[in-house]
């Protein structure tokens, strides 16, 4: 089984990058499993998303909290189905980590990577923070406390600190650009395999 982990700031096309993996693993006949977080299916998921649309520093908190115990649920349903599937993807997992001040960002950051398993492949959806939010405004949903042009541009520039082991798409162009630049990675890892 090979795990991925595609990650990135609000608007940046995690899901989009995700969706044409999980596309492309799949018409190579392989079993794939993808669980996007916060996951609507699971309470710790609904709660955290819920509280990302609110207002303050205790919204803040609670979501953060409760986006910990949705991957950690992830997690241990990964390791209990895991081998049912070739392949498992996450979208979002430890840049989460790049939502906090910047002071600590990257402490946070290695904490998550000491105590976390680490994924085999780890995806960093890269966009400018304009077009993120242009894509976040075309979408029509209430927009989320870190979903401002002020957050987002903070968000980008931390997890441009901690992402340099992380396999990085730009995802500003086209939808066949991404889809383009997954088929490469695939075939990447494919190589090292």
């Amino acid at each position: 089984m090979t795990w991925y982990a595609v990650d990135g700031m609000d608007g940046s096309g995690k899901t989009t990058s995700s969706d044409f993996l999980r596309e492309q693993l799949m018409a190579e006949g392989r079993k794939v499993l993808e669980i996007t977080h916060p996951n609507s299916e699971t309470s710790y998921g609904r709660t955290s998303a819920k509280y990302l649309c609110r207002k303050g520093k205790g919204a803040v908190m609670i979501s953060t909290l409760f986006y910990i115990l949705d991957v950690l649920h992830s997690l241990r349903y990964k390791r209990k189905h895991g081998k049912e599937y070739d392949d498992v993807i996450f979208v979002r997992y430890s840049l989460a980590a790049a939502y906090m001040p910047e002071s600590l960002c990257k402490p946070i950051y290695k904490i998550i990577e000491f105590v976390l398993p680490i994924p085999d492949v780890k995806i960093y959806v890269d966009i400018d923070p304009k077009i993120a939010l242009e894509r976040i405004y075309e979408r029509g949903e209430e927009l989320e406390t870190f979903e401002t042009a002020e957050s987002l541009e903070k968000t980008r520039r931390r997890m441009g600190m901690i992402t340099d082991s992380w396999i990085k798409i730009d995802n500003s162009g086209t939808p066949e650009q991404t889809r383009e630049q997954t088929k490469r990675i695939l075939e990447e890892v494919r190589k090292h395999a």
